[in-house]
């Protein structure tokens, strides 16, 4: 797959690469495994004389001889024999004086399993070269919640040292639609909500299925189930590398949330534990998952709901993981059927979440929400409020438009309406054919 999207991130880092003219930049590219961060970074050096380092979990000495290569491969050369980080990156460093630079360092936070003084040593050598030298230093890794402390937490040695930071995202719906027509031309409705459900626009998972031809649904479905697929492994790949040995129980507290149970109190009471300290984990530090409260709720509220935050990894934990049995035994028929009985419920569920994405990629808006009674008799899919044009609307989302009722919608409505009062309101209905 071409590539796409991204232009806002490489202008970007067009700027920083500017101003490291001058003196030198230090980014670091954020974002899941999958996200498209070394693609993003080697893109951003072409045609510049710049180095790409990955950082292999080896003997320091190994890692040096390796990376000296490559080094002088890319034609800069190094004095000696280098066996120590530090005098690798020091030498990358002064050799930017006179020529700059552009120094990109791979799976960073591997560094740790190499020797954990490099960070140290990095920002030793940063301090006393960056104002005399001209590199434009930029660092990603696969392992989100490492990248983060490493320069977010004030007890690190890079804290503070990065002179910026690039989050990369998913790429929206509309980038997404446009992948997808550029492969099939005629796609439906349902292919774009099957590729917006398996993949969340993450690139990797995109370029795979578009890769392969996967361009409609039913190509999807039996695609990710087949013997080969990244989809089937991916998913516990993504998160134990995170959590290390300690997974297990994260793994059941998103089981759970993908099933359904997604009140606090639904995972106590079926695990027969306090899920709290895991629950505020997965949230906080790892972004896997994200709470919600009705609109119109207090701070604080509640009467919360929790949700994995990532598309493809709650398709993973809804159908991937709950079917090991049929992996393990090579029985991916059997998979496939498991998914394909859950998918019209299940893909019903995913269709709101993608009108109310599409909704806030596209619309004016000051807040996007959903509403539920405490105790759960009522709910509204969506609501949309714009305060600065006093306007509201109120959003049936069906899969069969058939079944959308905006005279039940009115009256579910009227538990919301003191919270409206100011407020035009305007009632719709969202089906699979608005897709």
């Amino acid at each position: 797959m071409r590539f796409y999207n991204r232009e806002k991130e490489l202008e970007a880092l067009k700027r920083i690469k500017e101003r490291s003219e001058y003196s030198s930049t230090f980014t670091v590219i954020m974002g899941r495994r999958r996200i498209g961060k070394t693609t993003l970074m080697v893109k951003s050096a072409e045609g510049d004389r710049s180095v790409y380092l990955f950082v292999s979990r080896v003997a320091e000495p190994l890692l040096c001889e390796k990376l000296q290569k490559t080094a002088e491969e890319a034609r800069i050369e190094i004095a000696g024999s280098t066996t120590k980080f530090r005098d690798l990156f020091k030498a990358l460093m002064i050799s930017s004086r006179e020529e700059p630079l552009t120094i990109m360092i791979d799976e960073f936070q591997d560094l740790k399993y190499v020797n954990p003084a490099i960070y140290g040593e990095i920002q030793e050598i940063w301090d006393l070269y960056k104002d005399t030298t001209k590199v434009n230093l930029i660092v990603c890794g696969s392992v989100h919640s490492m990248m983060v402390g490493l320069f977010e937490d004030s007890k690190e040695p890079l804290f503070g040292r990065a002179t910026s930071k690039i989050e990369l995202r998913p790429f929206p719906i509309s980038v997404m639609k446009t992948i997808l027509k550029e492969y099939n031309p005629g796609y439906a409705s349902d292919d774009i909500l099957a590729l917006y459900m398996l993949t969340g626009g993450v690139p990797e998972y995109l370029g795979v299925l578009m890769d392969s031809r996967m361009d409609t649904a039913d190509k999807m479905i039996d695609g990710i189930t087949s013997i080969d697929s990244v989809f089937i492994r991916d998913g516990r790949d993504l998160v134990v590398s995170e959590f290390g040995r300690d997974y297990r129980t994260y793994f059941s507290i998103m089981q759970l949330i993908a099933g359904g149970k997604n009140r606090r109190g639904e995972i106590d009471s079926v695990l027969g534990m306090e899920t709290g300290a895991y629950l505020r984990r997965l949230e906080d530090e790892y972004s896997f998952i994200r709470q919600s409260s009705p609109i119109f709720s207090e701070p604080g509220s509640r009467n919360a709901r929790f949700c994995i935050a990532d598309m493809y990894l709650r398709f993973y934990f809804r159908f991937i993981l709950p079917y090991q049995d049929h992996i393990e035994s090579g029985r991916r028929d059997l998979l496939n059927k498991a998914i394909r009985n859950g998918l019209d419920e299940y893909s019903g569920r995913v269709l709101e979440d993608y009108f109310r994405q599409r909704i806030v990629e596209e619309e004016e808006y000051t807040e996007v929400g959903s509403y539920w009674s405490r105790k759960g008799d009522v709910e509204i899919d969506i609501i949309v409020l714009n305060d600065l044009d006093k306007t509201a609307d109120i959003i049936e989302v069906k899969r069969n438009p058939k079944k959308l009722d905006m005279n039940a919608l009115m009256v579910k409505a009227e538990t919301v309406k003191h919270d409206l009062k100011e407020h035009d309101v305007r009632f719709r209905g969202l089906s699979i054919d608005d897709v």
